[in-house]
Formats: structure tokens, C-alpha cells, sequence
């Protein structure tokens, strides 16, 4: 079958009120990687009070191609990539880079919570691979994924946690909870060296999970507009 591909759209958007109502498909890869392999962009992203969990001398990452799909309030693609960090003895995922092929969902995320959001195009291959460029002059290829679905549970499976940002050196903590089909996948991942994720270059993903036809929220429920400020010590 012919390559599918979603260019972004940079005009402004107004973007809508939290929380954010989300439905899709989700492929969550997570990576062991060495402390001396850590760039200082993700390193950055950690907020104030928190540092990256170390499991033996590697961190915990995890990358994410996402698909927001008919019943999401806005419909996009996305690619990210998170660090896991220990804060007041809990453990949260923090987002270093991402991209999506939506204004509208770049500016929302940047605005209600912190997340760093850029503008990329992806294309969806033969063979159910993925791929993520940049926008803007050159479009530089940022990272490739072929996904296979191996099993998935006949049953939802309830999800709930939070999003570590930082906003302004405060932190801040925004919750995601869901419901979703999980699936045991296989992903073979090829990224752009010279990129941002250059860091993965070489590594391979401890394993990959799927949420099939999950349905979300992003976002405070009990107060629009405003994202829960971090309570703890």
C-alpha cells in the first residue's frame, strides 16, 4: 500500500480547555540507557526536586508513537519520548521531546502543562512502520518504527498516573487516566543519529507494550483549565 503521510499546519489554533477527552493508538517502547549516554536536553527537562530513576547504571526511558483518533477532541499524531524519575519517593514520567502534526495540540500541551511540544509530519510506511520528520527547512528524518502486534488481552485494562513537567522551575503534575486494550508488540526502531533522539541510536528497546483503542483524559477533571501543581515534598 502507498505511504500516508499528515503534514502539520502552522497557523495559530486556539486549542480546548483541559481536561482533553482522547481515543486511539498507542506503542510504548522502553529503553535502558547508560548514564554516559544521557544528553543534557533530557536532562534539562527534569524538574526542580526530582532526578532520573537509575536502574543499575542505566536510565529508564520510554518512547511513544501515538495516533489521537475520531472521538479525541483534536485528531493528531504524536512521538515522544520520556524519562521515569524519583521525586518525594514516587516515581513519575517526565516528557524531554515531543512532536505532534497539530498547532493546535502544541500550543494546548505547551499552555495548560508545560509539555514541550514541536511541530513534526509523519507517515505511516508498508509494513505498519512509522515515520517521524521534523518541520521546517530540510524536514530531517527524527526516527523510524516498524510495529507488529503479537497478543492482546480480550479485556479493558484501567490506567491512571501523572506527568511530571516543569513550568518556570516549578513542577508541575497533570493526571492521564484511561482505559485500554494492552498488547504485547514488537518494534524495530531505526533513529536518526545526528537527531534529538540520537541518543537511542544503536539501543535497542528493552520491550514494547501497545494500548489498543485506548479512551483518556489529559488533564484535571474537577478544575478546567488548570493542571494540579506537584503537593509533595
Amino acid at each position: 500500500m502507498p505511504s500516508r503521510r499528515r503534514v502539520p499546519v502552522q497557523a495559530e489554533h486556539s486549542y480546548p480547555p483541559e481536561p482533553w477527552p482522547l481515543r486511539g493508538q498507542a506503542h510504548v517502547s522502553l529503553w535502558r540507557v547508560p548514564a554516559g549516554r544521557l544528553p543534557a536536553a533530557v536532562q534539562r527537562a527534569v524538574p526542580r526536586g526530582a532526578t532520573p530513576f537509575r536502574f543499575g547504571g542505566s536510565f529508564l526511558l520510554a518512547t511513544a508513537w501515538v495516533s489521537y483518533q475520531r472521538g479525541s477532541v483534536l485528531e493528531y499524531e504524536e512521538l515522544m519520548c520520556t524519562v521515569l524519575v524519583r521525586r518525594g519517593g514516587r516515581l513519575f514520567p517526565t516528557i524531554s521531546h515531543i512532536w505532534v502534526d497539530s498547532a493546535a495540540s502544541r500550543d494546548g500541551g505547551r499552555a495548560l502543562w508545560a509539555i514541550p511540544k514541536e511541530l513534526a509530519s509523519f507517515e505511516v510506511l508498508p509494513g505498519a512502520r512509522l515515520r517521524a520528520r521534523e518541520a521546517g527547512p530540510g524536514e530531517a528524518v527524527l526516527a523510524e518504527a516498524g510495529i507488529d502486534v503479537l497478543a492482546t488481552l480480550p479485556l479493558r485494562v484501567p490506567f491512571a498516573l501523572g506527568v511530571l513537567q516543569s513550568r518556570s522551575s516549578t513542577p508541575q503534575l497533570s493526571r492521564v487516566r484511561g482505559t485500554a486494550r494492552p498488547a504485547l508488540s514488537r518494534a524495530r526502531w531505526s533513529v536518526e543519529h545526528a537527531g534529538p533522539l540520537g541518543f537511542l541510536s544503536g539501543l535497542r528497546p528493552l520491550g514494547t507494550v501497545s494500548m489498543r483503542d485506548f479512551r483518556m483524559w489529559f488533564g484535571a477533571l474537577d478544575t478546567p483549565n488548570t493542571s494540579e501543581r506537584f503537593a509533595g515534598p
